[in-house]
């Protein structure tokens, strides 16, 4: 009898839309938190093999001087008391030939991951979202404790590549499923900007994170709790999922070239690779230039993004309702005007409390952003081809994985060649530029005329057969 409850339970847990807008959502979280909780790490762990310091300002404090002192609120003082200006000048010759190998490492997930990406698309389309989601599961997990062991570059450089693999396995089935399971485009909209912000939340948590715990319990202790919160988002996931189905689609899915060869696709998906480059770059080079710059101790190399997390938390789930008064479209083009806004206001920064100001606007830009985008894509499968979700969100995905790859991997060649303040600025006018394309998905047109929006109480499956 208790056997028979529990299955009665589980099957009534699989069929919960809700359970599986948690689990995607934390899915998502932690996938971005642990791709970005190593960027404020790095650092201090490659430059600071290269000196007899663990850490480049490891022995140094911080004492706070007029506002009208020439090194800006901050003036480095070391342990014997005597100021000098040798942390930024220690910190730029340590720095020295690391930010290419750092930029590597971060964009080495992304290069994966863009291999993996249209692979796994083929297969959720193929035999369904179950076994992808789980394997996913299990190459996350197994990559997250390879972090917490390992410190060689090269052990680094293997871990980072599984958890591209293990991204791809939960991010394209994911995005898919939740499709899938919201097919009214009002539900789907708010179901997307939670799993969004799940998304948004890990990429902006992972570096204060990772920071703090590195300062206060040193380079595996972050490691260690996403380990645990991995191993929660697993339990969750065999609630809803079964390891051994497989369910072919029974529509065909609309092949990789014809979606990208769709114009408001393409729009959309390059207006996606553009913001998350932005946020690549922002977070590879801005823990290095405060080091050489502002003489922050390492627990403060991720601080500078709480304030954009808090106000994308804050603002996101708004944002979505907004969007769909307003138009997905001018929600786009404001955040890109936004974010531009903040990012060309970073290099005023002198200190960490300057950041606050520039990353608040740009956690503003990143929610109107953030809440329209995947929705979009989305409606635009469901508007101009068939509602099979695995292709679109596989391209989407590498959209965002060419963003991080790119950005940490020639950010610092770039920002050494012609500093911190031209490539915040190259980025701003990209930013400006290219928001009024996104007038262009203002009346978007569809292969046929729109179908009606779909009973909320319709399942997806019966919601497809009856618009066939």
């Amino acid at each position: 009898m208790a056997q028979f409850s529990f299955r009665q339970w589980l099957q009534k847990t699989r069929e919960s839309r809700i359970l599986v807008l948690i689990v995607v959502t934390v899915a998502l979280f932690v996938d971005c938190i642990l791709n970005t909780v190593i960027a404020p790490i790095l650092p201090t762990l490659l430059i600071g093999k290269n000196t007899s310091n663990s850490s480049v300002v490891s022995n140094y404090t911080f004492t706070l001087l007029p506002d009208n002192s020439s090194k800006g609120i901050y003036q480095l003082q070391n342990a014997n008391g005597t100021q000098d200006g040798e942390c930024y000048t220690k910190g730029k010759e340590n720095s020295d030939g690391q930010d290419f190998r750092i930029g590597l490492l971060l964009a080495f997930k992304g290069m994966l991951q863009i291999v993996a990406n249209p692979i796994v698309g083929v297969l959720t389309n193929r035999f369904g979202y179950d076994a992808p989601l789980l394997v996913g599961f299990a190459v996350v997990f197994f990559s997250t404790l390879m972090y917490a062991f390992g410190e060689q570059y090269v052990f680094l450089c293997v871990a980072r590549g599984l958890q591209g693999i293990g991204s791809s396995l939960t991010t394209v089935p994911g995005l898919a499923l939740l499709a899938n399971t919201f097919p009214d485009d009002e539900e789907r909209a708010k179901a997307m900007a939670i799993s969004t912000s799940g998304l948004t939340v890990g990429i902006l948590l992972g570096a204060p994170f990772g920071s703090l715990m590195n300062g206060s319990f040193g380079k595996s202790s972050p490691f260690y709790v996403l380990a645990a919160v991995t191993l929660l988002d697993g339990a969750l996931r065999l609630c809803i999922l079964r390891p051994s189905k497989f369910s072919p689609g029974s529509i065909p899915a609309t092949p990789y070239l014809t979606l990208l060869a769709d114009p408001y696709i393409l729009v959309t998906v390059v207006g996606y690779f553009l913001t998350k480059l932005h946020s690549s770059l922002l977070q590879a080079i801005v823990p290095i230039r405060m080091m050489e710059h502002m003489c922050a101790p390492s627990y403060q190399l991720g601080l500078a993004f709480v304030p954009a997390m808090l106000t994308t938390i804050l603002t996101l789930n708004g944002f979505a309702i907004l969007s769909l008064k307003w138009g997905r479209w001018l929600c786009l083009m404001l955040g890109f005007i936004i974010q531009g806004i903040g990012i060309i206001c970073f290099p005023l920064a002198a200190n960490i409390f300057g950041l606050i100001g520039p990353s608040i606007v740009l956690g503003i830009g990143t929610a109107l952003v953030g809440a329209s985008i995947m929705p979009l894509m989305a409606y635009l499968i469901d508007l101009r081809h068939t509602s099979v979700y695995g292709g679109i969100y596989a391209i989407t995905d590498a959209a965002f994985c060419l963003g991080f790859a790119i950005g940490p991997l020639f950010g610092g060649a770039i920002a050494s060649a012609i500093g911190f303040t031209w490539v915040m600025v190259i980025l701003c006018v990209l930013l400006i530029i290219y928001a009024p394309l996104f007038i262009l998905l203002r009346n978007v047109s569809g292969k046929d005329e729109k179908k009606p929006i779909l009973n909320q109480e319709n399942t997806p499956e019966e919601a497809k057969s009856d618009d066939q």
